[in-house]
């Protein structure tokens, strides 16, 4: 027993420290040629019912030096603070509303061949969605967007990327909830950051901030009946031999003064979800190396030898140190171990629901690549 728990702490170590090596020294080589101009970038906004919050992000000025053209896309008017923001009217009947909003705005302003044309959009004859006078970004309305977001994503595209997501950047909360999103997507394994220099094949991206070439944003639209639509569109760009990029800038998330702790579990249980509908074979990755701290803790209280101390303080040495390679605001870090507490009760919500996902007060049942069947209510049921 003592050998197996030491074991396994010296393995999720290692694979804390190779991460780190990779965050530091994995440099991607810049490109050779500087952009003369910025293209025209349509940003699509996905959303329902705005928060408060939401509605913030959405009124902040873009200072883009290019042309941007701001459009949410919505079912009903959101109170729109800009004048430079403009309302498309959707109400889609697709399991994955946010990519049936998607798929309406492109059908409705993309130019040329590909779509048809509106009449306050640009009238150049250069303007074809896909081509480098145009890039499209779609972003959730958590999103607080700005400037270097936009030219990051952009940046991606004009150098060769068929797509393109910036990791989510959670601000600081003093909150529970939020303390524990915080951990995980900024300072744990699962921070995208650190999903992008240890994936193996199909990397692992967030559709929270994307920008798509004219053959993603096709590919994109077929996957209206999935759920994990980031994960599906990375598969299949990647089979094709397209290259799927991360941004150099992060897309700063806002979070409420108050963040709830179920919710947050609620929403991380159905990530775990989709990853065992999209990529099966990680899903036991989770406890074993993504967040083995908190039984390891438990394990190393009963064993309770040298060498399994010894061990343990190497991996939460190595957590440490991935955690303030993230995020450096001084001291030492440890919302990760909250974090990978999280993980554990995802993971497990996860197991016990099996195949069945709670969404936008919907059931579905979840089948392979994350394809979406709809359930009866529970009222419906009996």
């Amino acid at each position: 027993m003592s050998t197996f728990v030491a074991t396994w702490a010296i393995v999720a170590g290692l694979f804390s420290a190779v991460a780190v090596y990779r965050l530091r020294f994995w440099k991607r080589a810049e490109p050779q040629q500087r952009l003369r101009r910025r293209p025209h970038v349509l940003l699509i906004r996905p959303v329902d019912a705005p928060t408060p919050l939401e509605l913030e992000n959405l009124a902040t000025p873009i200072d883009y030096p290019g042309e941007l053209t701001h459009v949410v896309v919505s079912p009903f008017r959101p109170r729109l603070a800009s004048a430079n923001v403009r309302w498309l009217a959707s109400d889609p009947l697709t399991r994955n509303r946010k990519v049936g909003h998607i798929a309406y705005a492109l059908a409705t302003l993309r130019t040329g061949p590909q779509g048809p044309r509106e009449e306050t959009m640009d009238e150049r004859p250069d303007a074809l969605h896909g081509t480098v006078d145009q890039v499209v970004l779609c972003v959730d309305a958590d999103v607080r967007v700005d400037a270097a977001l936009v030219t990051a994503l952009v940046d991606e595209l004009q150098h060769g990327a068929a797509a393109a997501s910036a990791a989510p950047r959670p601000d600081v909360s003093e909150s529970m909830g939020g303390r524990c999103v915080r951990g995980l997507l900024v300072q744990s394994h699962h921070a995208f950051e650190v999903l992008d220099v240890m994936s193996a094949g199909a990397p692992a991206i967030c559709g929270k901030a994307l920008a798509l070439s004219a053959v993603a944003a096709d590919e994109l639209v077929k996957l209206s009946n999935c759920i994990g639509e980031d994960l599906e569109l990375a598969a299949v760009l990647h089979d094709k031999g397209l290259s799927v990029t991360l941004a150099k800038a992060t897309a700063r998330v806002p979070q409420p003064a108050a963040v709830r702790l179920s919710g947050v579990v609620e929403r991380f249980t159905r990530w775990m979800q989709v990853l065992r509908a999209h990529r099966g074979a990680l899903f036991p990755s989770i406890p074993l190396l993504f967040a083995p701290t908190p039984a390891l803790m438990v394990l190393a209280s009963i064993v309770a030898t040298p060498e399994v101390a010894g061990a343990l303080s190497f991996l939460v040495a190595a957590r440490i140190t991935l955690a303030n390679t993230q995020d450096n605001r001084g001291g030492l870090r440890f919302e990760w171990l909250m974090a990978e507490v999280l993980l554990w009760a995802a993971w497990l919500n996860a197991l016990k629901q099996g195949s069945t996902v709670q969404w936008r007060g919907r059931r579905f049942a979840l089948k392979a690549g994350g394809r979406m069947e709809a359930l009866p209510s529970s009222g419906e049921a009996s």
